[in-house]
């Protein structure tokens, strides 16, 4: 979940990492990586401690995993939830800090920190009691102190990229109890909490990035920025002891990536579809499901509007797409199937909605495919076949750009494909790839192909609602806004599923295809890894929009089959 803000801040990371590696030789590689050995190095962060605790001893001391992840997944300041670490776009656990709650593989909660929390009857109260036997590395106790430094430091940040804005103020009652005073009701607070990692009020510094202590499961051992981090097991964890006891995570580009898994320098590294059907001896394809959604917006006010955001004034609307029937006859007229058979090479699926399959989606967003469907919704909108094949309104010709991430090779063939599709009804898609600047300049008068996708039901929220900072449709409804305020507001989050199914349609309204068809939900795009045989990873969440993190969640409880641990 995230703001314009934040994805420009995430696209900029680009180029660094393993970038100037690209065509090394797997001697060259093979020099990086021999760095992961335990013992070498010069620790940047807070080092490998040895103790007595639960994680250490046994399988923490042998058992090593050597991750490739992309270059744009090292985090820029570091290991800091106060800025980005575990939050921003692409939402993950921090692993080095504990969380207040957990959600587990069905995306219910779980406590870690929190013994117990409750909300109050209105919504705008809610409690946290916190655990008597965490300490941080340092030695020192965690207590509400710092669970209440840590959230009030968030709200009051300019930096930070977890979404507070909801809560007013995080007051201590004691010891070991915390109370949150919400601005406004919103039960959708958990699932960010699930990935806020609680700092120490008395070591917390400038530094803190580079040098985190926290009381999660692993440690920072060494950190060589554009290169790699190696997490080791935290000796006193409070918790089960985590079974793979060092983490090395390597930042590199695709191709180099290959390379690395090729060589069998690494255990597992992120791939796509262009890649995903070869064999590499000794490693199989591992396909993680994800809610990461390729969609596109289609603006529904005429052109010659504005949108203010943030103080900017945007110019916004489109005359072609500002018709619902053309909206309804794009979402009729997507094959979706195909689009993930042809571009993602079956490697994903049809999208609907940027909530498929999570408990507050809507059966009502899905849409068959019927093309003779999205034909009669045009003509009876008096929307004309001319002699090219493209359709007409009077002078208006049905036609719009379409525009992408000119990096993502991905989008521009979705982008392709959707116009070859679009041109069997009489709509005539130009596409146009460009910088994320370029895109943001036109975000409302254009339909830009966008990558979206998280464990919330938050950005269902954001991109719907009439202020929302991801309503790139410019549609604004007072009821489809009512709807989302009462979900959120519901104390207890199961209770509010219906509330969110009736914002997408209630029967006779919504921003469902049937409806608004804000909307053109094209494919969710599975997470691809070349994993090492013999490397067992544990059950995935549905992973969030972009390869990243969200993969190791659950790094503590992967396994070796025996014999097999570096």
């Amino acid at each position: 979940m995230m703001g314009s803000l934040s994805r420009r801040g995430f696209v900029g990371l680009a180029g660094i990492g393993a970038a100037g590696l690209v065509g090394a030789s797997s001697t060259a590689l093979a020099g990086l990586l021999s760095s992961c050995s335990p013992g070498t190095g010069s620790p940047s962060g807070t080092g490998a401690q040895a103790g007595t605790g639960s994680a250490a001893g046994g399988a923490a001391e042998s058992a090593q995993v050597v991750v490739v992840m992309n270059a744009a997944s090292e985090p820029d300041a570091g290991f800091d939830p106060l800025v980005s670490w575990g939050c921003g776009e692409h939402v993950h656990e921090p692993l080095i800090q504990s969380t207040l709650v957990t959600t587990n593989a069905a995306m219910g909660f779980e406590n870690d920190l929190a013994t117990a929390y409750s909300c109050s009857d209105d919504g705008m109260t809610w409690t946290f009691t916190i655990r008597d036997d965490v300490a941080f590395t340092d030695g020192l106790p965690l207590t509400a102190d710092d669970v209440a430094f840590t959230l009030n430091g968030i709200i009051g940040s300019q930096r930070a990229q977890a979404d507070l804005s909801m809560v007013k103020e995080v007051e201590v009652a004691d010891a070991r109890t915390v109370v949150l005073r919400m601005a406004k009701p919103f039960n959708a607070l958990l699932y960010t909490l699930a990935v806020v990692g609680i700092v120490p009020a008395h070591a917390y510094g400038t530094d803190y990035g580079s040098r985190p202590v926290g009381s999660g499961r692993y440690l920072l051992e060494q950190w060589d920025r554009g290169q790699q981090v190696i997490l080791a097991a935290n000796p006193d964890y409070y918790g089960t002891a985590p079974q793979i006891g060092r983490v090395v995570v390597v930042f590199m580009e695709e191709d180099v990536a290959l390379a690395a898994v090729r060589t069998g320098q690494v255990d597992i590294a992120y791939t796509t579809a262009l890649f995903g059907d070869q064999q590499i001896a000794g490693f199989e394809l591992l396909g993680c499901k994800t809610v990461d959604s390729r969609g596109i917006s289609l603006p529904t006010g005429a052109a010659g509007s504005t949108r203010a955001v943030g103080g900017i004034e945007y110019p916004s609307g489109n005359d072609v797409t500002s018709d619902v029937a053309v909206r309804r006859a794009v979402n009729h007229a997507l094959d979706r199937a195909q689009l993930a058979e042809h571009v993602l090479n079956g490697y994903g699926s049809a999208a609907f909605s940027v909530s498929d399959n999570m408990p507050w989606a809507s059966p009502d967003m899905v849409v068959p495919t019927d093309k003779d469907r999205a034909r009669a919704l045009l003509e009876g909108a008096g929307w004309v076949e001319g002699a090219d094949g493209i359709r007409s309104k009077g002078t208006l010709r049905a036609a719009f750009t379409l525009r992408y991430p000119a990096y993502d090779s991905v989008r521009q063939a979705l982008a392709a494909e959707f116009s070859n599709q679009m041109r069997e009804v009489g709509i005539e898609v130009a596409t146009q790839g460009g910088s994320w600047d370029d895109l943001y300049a036109r975000q409302y008068t254009d339909p830009i192909l966008w990558g979206w996708g998280s464990n919330s039901p938050i950005e269902l929220y954001e991109l719907n609602y009439s202020s929302g900072w991801g309503n790139f449709a410019g549609f604004e409804d007072a009821a489809i806004d009512a709807y989302l305020d009462a979900a959120l507001a519901v104390p207890a989050i199961e209770d509010s599923y219906g509330l969110w199914q009736k914002a997408q349609w209630d029967g006779s309204h919504g921003f469902a295809p049937p409806g608004a068809a804000t909307w053109a939900w094209l494919v969710n795009i599975d997470h691809l890894y070349f994993k090492r045989r013999g490397l067992n990873v544990a059950d995935q969440k549905p992973h969030p929009h972009g390869h990243g993190w969200s993969l190791v969640n659950n790094i503590d409880r992967w396994s070796w089959d025996t014999g097999m641990s570096r």
